[in-house]
């Protein structure tokens, strides 16, 4: 039916062919328990056009479910047109990745009010705590994470009634048997890291893309035992909620310590000081590789003593996560790299830094 190509954060992009079938039936499911869209729903949903996120959105699930759809030209992305739109608007239902929310609740949302706002939902990248927290104190909304890929559909969420655990991406979609697998394809007891499979046999589900167009050897690799193998990582709970570490790619061992990058996003973005921050690896004569923390400041904090903050940030990682886990480097910069679903491009980083070596 379609092809679309992945949003590329960990290398060229790829193209991701889908079904009428994962298209026709597998968008029922976020649309009626994740999105939460009836006839008397508008959705607005903040994704470039070029996004798969988009065409599912603003396309076929609210198509589906009989909603109509909001749509808000905007040359660039200001928070503060964000923010009256919402107030201006009868939108019930809005959608959009951390980084919009993280622009967001910096912003005095206490001058605002939403009338009509009822769900928000976010997706993209993991949803920092700290982000989820904010939101909610200064709207009175909770914010449901979901966790997708161009070539799966949803894969889990936190859907409509469920208890929402801040940091945790959900609960398995309906439509999936999603486990934590070993490098053999074994699945995992609870609260053990691994990576993120679908059972893709005896059966495999027709949510899921049907190959990569063009790239028979990339398909094949994709499935490891039973599972098709997302290539991100992270633990399961005794309740079935997912937590995410990182992309595969992502991370970090130092010293034989493993070291998810959102972990330590999340530490650094609960000081006041930091707006955004990507965590990647770099390289260490003695420990093979560290931590490092690319910074974007917020303004009120630009011109501090870059080298007192540096000291302040890494004691503050330190306490809240584990002491081996604090970024060793960080680099103070103006914004991050990011792909055009606004997605953080940690190997733009990441080759930066080894490059550099």
């Amino acid at each position: 039916m379609a092809i679309y190509f992945t949003s590329g954060t960990t290398g060229f992009p790829k193209m991701a062919e889908h079904s009428h079938c994962s298209h026709g039936l597998g968008l029922t499911i976020p649309g009626k328990y994740w999105l939460d869209l009836t006839p008397s729903d508008m959705i607005w949903n903040i994704s470039d056009p070029g996004w798969v996120k988009s065409a599912w959105s603003y396309i076929f699930c609210p198509w589906i479910q009989g909603s109509s759809v909001f749509a808000h030209y905007m040359p660039r992305f200001d928070p503060t047109v964000v923010l009256e739109t919402l107030t201006n608007y009868p939108i019930t239902v809005f959608c959009a990745t951390p980084t919009t929310y993280r622009m967001l609740v910096l912003c005095d949302l206490a001058s605002y009010k939403f009338k009509s706002l009822q769900h928000c939902l976010s997706a993209g990248e993991p949803m920092n705590p700290q982000v989820m927290e904010q939101w909610k104190e200064k709207t009175g909304l909770d914010i449901y994470e979901g966790y997708a890929q161009t070539e799966t559909v949803l894969i889990c969420g936190t859907f409509k009634g469920m208890k929402i655990k801040p940091g945790s991406m959900g609960e398995a979609a309906p439509c999936y048997d999603v486990q934590v697998v070993d490098p053999d394809g074994n699945v995992l007891p609870p609260n053990q890291e691994g990576d993120i499979g679908i059972r893709v046999a005896p059966h495999r589900p027709f949510y899921l893309f049907t190959h990569y167009t063009g790239d028979p050897e990339k398909t094949a690799s994709s499935q490891r035992g039973d599972f098709y193998i997302t290539g991100d990582r992270a633990t399961r709970d005794e309740d079935g909620y997912f937590w995410f570490i990182g992309r595969s790619d992502d991370v970090i061992l130092s010293s034989g310590y493993r070291i998810g990058p959102f972990e330590v996003e999340s530490a650094l973005l609960e000081h006041p000081s930091v707006v955004e921050s990507a965590v990647v690896s770099s390289p260490d004569p003695i420990r093979g590789e560290v931590v490092k923390a690319f910074v974007v400041l917020s303004p009120t904090y630009i011109r501090h003593d870059q080298e007192a903050l540096t000291k302040e940030l890494q004691e503050h990682v330190q306490k809240v996560t584990a002491p081996y886990k604090y970024p060793r480097k960080i680099e103070f910069v103006e914004e991050l790299p990011k792909t055009v679903s606004g997605k953080i491009q940690r190997n733009e980083l990441r080759n930066k830094e080894w490059g550099k070596a």
